[in-house]
């Protein structure tokens, strides 16, 4: 039989999910059914399966990590490209649902240390990240709907450019009420909100963003923060070769909220990163650089903050010199 603890790859599509459990390897592929989803925990139970990793597929995935959370399995959802990379440095350069529900296995064994989730699925949060992403897809579509209005039209393509618009701010509205509901109907979320809002230039949607999108902020450390939204400097040294840092990855959902909220906090709204940001830019930092610098400055203070449960407070020295805190033991 084999040992307690074993790690599970599952690779989920619209109608089936391959699964691969390795050590020895096994594999089993179910339809997307509720008689597919009970097949699975039976067969996960069997090889005494005690985690599963999952990739992030546009949503498909969580049915099943919930059904496998029911079932008392440990579920970690992990970004897919950092899977497709795994394999091709394992010289896997093939792809199927199996092969991949395999390097999924593997994966998961060789990044074991990876973080698990640091609490308890919460379905209102989840709805709420449901509900902002849905803000976001209608937020594109308006953006190419207006796109499309800045070169000349016939008339009835601006009449039907000018009622999409109109449907789609309609419906905006409609969601910012729904989140706001569900954010004021938990005590911990609109408690978390007014944390987040108590932070001068940053509003009711970036604070819904951190909910829906950056939940571990305040549970984990300020690297890990900088890392999750993309804003960690990386280096780009070789021999006697120094070049420039860069950000890469993240959740570019929550990066691009938190950017348009420091592009008013830089120039008008926050006088601590404002000032910040002006003195970045007297010692030549170019624009860009300046406003990421700000980014990373903002998160980090926006993590202590919500790790002590402390409203903004610039006087606070130990919360500007948040970046050496270490983060909190778990």
């Amino acid at each position: 039989m084999a040992q307690n603890g074993r790690i599970v790859g599952i690779d989920v599509s619209k109608r089936k999910v391959d699964a691969c459990v390795r050590g020895p390897v096994a594999h089993l592929t179910v339809p997307c059914t509720p008689d597919g989803e009970a097949a699975l925990i039976t067969w996960l139970q069997e090889h005494q399966v005690e985690q599963a990793v999952l990739e992030a597929s546009g949503g498909y995935e969580r049915p099943w990590a919930a059904a496998l959370r029911r079932a008392g399995i440990v579920v970690r959802i992990v970004d897919p490209k950092r899977v497709r990379y795994f394999a091709r440095s394992a010289g896997r350069l093939a792809k199927n649902d199996v092969i991949d529900a395999e390097m999924i296995a593997r994966f998961a064994e060789t990044f074991a240390d990876d973080p698990a989730p640091a609490s308890a699925p919460d379905a209102a949060r989840e709805e709420i990240d449901q509900l902002m992403t849905a803000r976001a897809l209608l937020l594109k579509q308006m953006g190419q709907t207006r796109q499309m209005g800045e070169h000349q039209q016939p008339a009835v393509v601006r009449k039907a450019q000018a009622a999409i618009e109109k449907a789609i701010q309609a419906q905006l509205a409609k969601l910012d009420a729904e989140i706001e509901a569900k954010i004021a109907a938990q005590e911990a979320l609109a408690a978390r909100k007014a944390l987040i809002e108590s932070v001068p230039g940053f509003g009711r949607i970036f604070a819904a963003g951190v909910i829906a999108w950056l939940p571990e902020l305040g549970r984990i450390s300020n690297k890990a923060a900088a890392a999750l939204v993309g804003v960690a400097p990386y280096d780009d040294d070789s021999g006697a070769r120094q070049g420039e840092r860069h950000i890469s990855g993240g959740r570019r959902e929550i990066r691009d909220l938190l950017y348009m909220a420091v592009l008013g906090a830089a120039t008008q709204h926050n006088p601590v990163i404002k000032a910040y940001y002006q003195r970045l830019r007297a010692k030549g930092k170019k624009t860009k650089v300046a406003l990421v610098a700000c980014m990373r400055k903002l998160l980090v203070i926006l993590n202590v903050m919500l790790r002590r449960g402390e409203p903004w407070n610039p006087t606070t020295t130990g919360l500007l010199a948040a970046p050496s805190e270490p983060a909190p033991a778990p």
